[in-house]
């Protein structure tokens, strides 16, 4: 089928109520989206002729952009048809993004980052901006080509990252795997050669090292659940820790959007924000202290149950970011406060909730079982997973050598 190329304005608009032009991309009843940089009042834009309205003060400018734009997409769709019949939107998209681009890497990774603020992938943008501050300051901010970044380039950064920067193994190989992002969508892109790829065997080779998960025994959380004569702020903070807890540790983003319509026949019903799963979990008679704490604040079926996202814009998924970022952090604090009370010596977080229900279930529970709770998409996930949890063999060996 032949690839399409029209403009469009997305549905979405930004935070003025101004929504983005864009160059739809489609093939095969798939599309991309292309961002020109400029957005618009609905007033101002002609759906049927597919053009600015000569009302807007820059119409005649916007207009010729749009033709501009319209006709270099369909030279270069023409010249990518005529080459290769099955290329995608995606790839279609990067080709008429990164045409003009230099062999800067710096270029092409800002273009990314453009890339995921405007598919609203907020929880990457702070985390991959932070990448490349990182490699701007080390490089002196001088215009870095992918030629430059060799295996002694990326040796040295590693060394600056963990002695300079203090920055843990696991931190530096996140860095490194954004490089490699940036590296693979510039050779697919033809802005850079394979050969200068400094991934891979007899190269770089990117290993995640292993993370030691430590969760909270059953005498320990006990101890939480007993406290007395904690301040309002740290009763908030114990009853969403538990809630998570007992629910198999559902991660904080989730149980802050929960609403009291999501609660039904006796079951939590919602959708998973990390992989868009529909889970629904039996409440176990613990959690019901929890509810009834916060049904008095309940302001209609719709209304969240916690009262972190009450203020939040609904419809503005950066704000709600924003708002469970901060509330994590203000979470953590005064769970902070509550091991202390507990004399907790383990750091106590809001993922430490879903560590600590794979400690207790340990080997106790079947693997398969477990993966329905934690929803993961594979059992080896959850196998992988637990053997932070399980060495019940392992102690039994040790008692065994060693007691003689």
């Amino acid at each position: 089928m032949a690839s399409l190329a029209t403009i469009t304005l997305r549905k979405k608009p930004n935070k003025r109520g101004l929504f983005p032009l864009s160059i739809r991309v489609t093939k095969n009843r798939k599309s991309s989206y292309i961002y020109l940089g400029h957005y618009l009042d609905l007033k101002y834009w002609d759906e049927n002729r597919k053009c600015v309205r000569k009302s807007h003060p820059n119409a005649v400018y916007l207009n010729n952009l749009i033709a501009t734009k319209l006709a270099e997409t369909s030279k270069i769709l023409l010249k990518l048809q005529t080459n290769n019949s099955d290329i995608t939107p995606l790839q279609i998209k990067d080709e008429i993004i990164y045409k003009d681009k230099g062999k800067s890497f710096f270029e092409i990774a800002d273009m990314h980052l453009k890339e995921s603020i405007a598919n609203k992938k907020f929880s990457r943008i702070s985390v991959e901006r932070a990448y490349i501050n990182h490699l701007k300051r080390y490089s002196k901010f001088k215009a870095l080509i992918f030629q430059d970044i060799d295996e002694k380039f990326l040796k040295d950064y590693k060394t600056h990252l963990i002695i300079d920067k203090s920055l843990s193994e696991r931190t530096v190989v996140n860095h490194f795997v954004f490089i490699r992002l940036i590296f693979n969508r510039a050779i697919r892109n033809g802005i850079v050669d394979r050969k200068f790829y400094p991934f891979g065997i007899g190269k770089i080779i990117i290993k995640f090292p292993e993370s030691r998960k430590i969760g909270l025994t059953i005498d320990e959380i006990l101890a939480i659940e007993n406290l007395d004569n904690l301040s309002p702020e740290e009763e908030h903070a114990r009853n969403v820790w538990l809630f998570s807890f007992y629910l198999a540790g559902i991660r904080i983003g989730d149980v802050l959007k929960i609403r009291w319509s999501d609660i039904y026949d006796g079951r939590l019903h919602y959708t998973m924000s990390k992989n868009s799963k529909i889970v629904s979990l039996k409440l176990p008679e613990k959690i019901q202290p929890i509810l009834e704490t916060y049904l008095k604040y309940k302001d209609g079926a719709d209304d969240f149950v916690f009262p972190e996202l009450k203020v939040s814009d609904p419809k503005n998924p950066e704000d709600i970011y924003i708002k469970i970022k901060t509330a994590n952090k203000r979470l953590n604090r005064q769970l902070t406060n509550i091991a202390s009370h507990a004399k907790i010596s383990k750091k106590l977080t809001m993922h430490i909730a879903r560590h600590s229900f794979g400690q207790i279930a340990g080997d106790t529970v079947p693997v398969q079982l477990l993966q329905k709770l934690y929803r993961h998409s594979s059992v080896t996930t959850t196998m992988m997973y637990q053997s932070s949890f399980i060495s019940t063999e392992t102690d039994r060996a040790l008692e065994n050598i060693v007691n003689f």
